[in-house]
């Protein structure tokens, strides 16, 4: 990424990990379908309302593994080879030792969360069955994410897509067959997720061994070093506070959202399935944004990796617009994938009407933050974003629903007041920063 044409570089490198995050999200996705179509009512809105609580393990890891992905690109960008290779053996020891500990956490604290989120009756049995299953499993998402994040850092994101692609596939038949075959209901999608997480970890795992690059596996050499888990953790750790606490919030929002039945649970989380469609462009885009200014950072050429910053701004608007209008547009037949319900369905229409336009706005709040943390500087979007997605989004929801409004509408236009703000204090803060961080790499 440190020579040609910019815009054709970061979507080469961006699109394969587009289809691969669609492939991922794919995974709970279809275990939604499945029970919407199959089960019942209060299974949709089981698996839904699990998915703020995974999400906080989820993120915090991704977080560690952005920081890792940045160390490795600017060793990559450099051609230190060894410090290259320190970096992937202390990365994947990490990786083994927060499998432990996160399976722990997720396992041990299924019951007090959904009581958290005040999970109504008849659903808390099905998503406490669904919850257990998915941490116990838990290992196989976190492997096969930080080895494609190590690919990813050095410009590799097509055969990560492929195992995607085969697990994904496999998820399917797997969901399909234990819930329609053996009738195992919320149980059969719980295991047919794990059991394909499993498969993706082992296959990146095999692919990191058998590679003769300067990235490969060396199992022999599997150690934690200091200083590099130093710099990792000084890139990745504010990041990985920022989308815990983050997926906390939501947690509250989700809480906010259940106090409306199971109805309107199934119809949120049908909303926010979608919804993470229209955000994996600019997740990925953001990732490329990431990956684009480190490898330039680490070749010294900080002009390139700001101009790169304003293209895949650009790129990513324009993308995202015409997800946003085409969901908008079919908004009703989306709902229609995962229910039949009317209720649910008329409360899965509300939410996308009110809020995905709004999204285009979390398009510069992603890039922008992708590429300061490329440069080095993770804690000034991981203040932006706690201010705006948590502490701004929280206010508007205590005042809101106690003083104003308490509807279902009130509650999700939450999201879009944190974006919002969150565009426009980011944008400003990343002119303002630009220049001090790029003069810093020049010296």
């Amino acid at each position: 990424m440190t020579s040609g044409n910019i815009a054709k570089q970061v979507l080469l490198f961006a699109l394969p990990l587009m289809l691969g995050n669609v492939f991922q999200m794919l995974y709970n996705t279809v275990d939604s379908i499945v029970v919407g179509q199959f089960v019942s009512t209060e299974a949709l809105a089981a698996v839904g309302s699990t998915t703020m609580i995974v999400n906080m393990l989820v993120f915090f890891f991704n977080g560690f593994s952005i920081g890792a992905s940045v160390v490795i690109g600017i060793h990559f960008g450099a051609k230190n080879e060894e410090k290259l290779h320190r970096a992937v053996e202390t990365t994947i020891m990490a990786t083994f030792i927060m499998c432990v500990l996160f399976t722990a956490i997720g396992c041990l604290g299924v019951k007090p969360m959904l009581r958290f989120m005040s999970t109504p009756d008849d659903v808390f049995s099905d998503a406490t069955v669904y919850l257990r299953i998915y941490f116990a499993g838990f290992s196989g998402l976190l492997i096969y994410n930080m080895g494609s994040a190590i690919l990813r850092s050095v410009g590799d994101t097509t055969r990560p897509l492929y195992f995607l692609i085969l697990t994904s596939v496999l998820n399917i038949i797997l969901d399909l067959v234990f819930v329609l075959v053996f009738k195992m209901g919320i149980e059969g999608v719980a295991f047919a997720t794990i059991i394909s997480q499993f498969v993706s970890a082992g296959l990146i795992l095999l692919l990191l061994t058998a590679s003769r690059d300067v990235y490969r596996l060396t199992w022999n050499d599997l150690a934690i070093d200091g200083r590099i888990m130093k710099h990792i953790f000084t890139v990745g750790l504010p990041a990985g506070i920022q989308s815990v606490i983050t997926a906390f919030s939501n947690v509250f929002v989700q809480s906010y959202i259940n106090a409306f039945g199971s109805s309107c649970m199934a119809g949120w989380s049908c909303y926010n399935k979608l919804d993470q469609f229209v955000m994996l462009p600019m997740q990925s885009m953001a990732m490329a944004s990431t990956t684009f200014v480190s490898q330039n950072m680490g070749a010294a050429q900080p002009e390139r990796a700001e101009k790169g910053t304003y293209i895949t701004t650009g790129l990513t608007l324009l993308i995202t617009g015409v997800i946003v209008i085409a969901l908008q547009v079919f908004a009703s037949p989306s709902v229609r994938l995962f229910s039949q319900d009317p209720e649910v369905i008329r409360y899965g229409v509300l939410f996308i009407r009110a809020n995905v336009c709004f999204l285009l706005f979390n398009c510069v709040n992603h890039v922008v933050a992708g590429a300061l943390r490329g440069m080095g500087d993770s804690k000034g979007p991981m203040l932006i974003m706690l201010l705006t997605f948590v502490a701004l989004r929280q206010t508007y929801l205590y005042f809101m629903t106690r003083y104003i409004a308490n509807t279902p509408l009130t509650v999700g236009i939450g999201y879009p007041v944190g974006w919002v703000s969150c565009c426009l204090i980011e944008a400003a803060y990343f002119l303002l920063r630009r220049k001090k961080l790029l003069y810093r790499y020049r010296t």
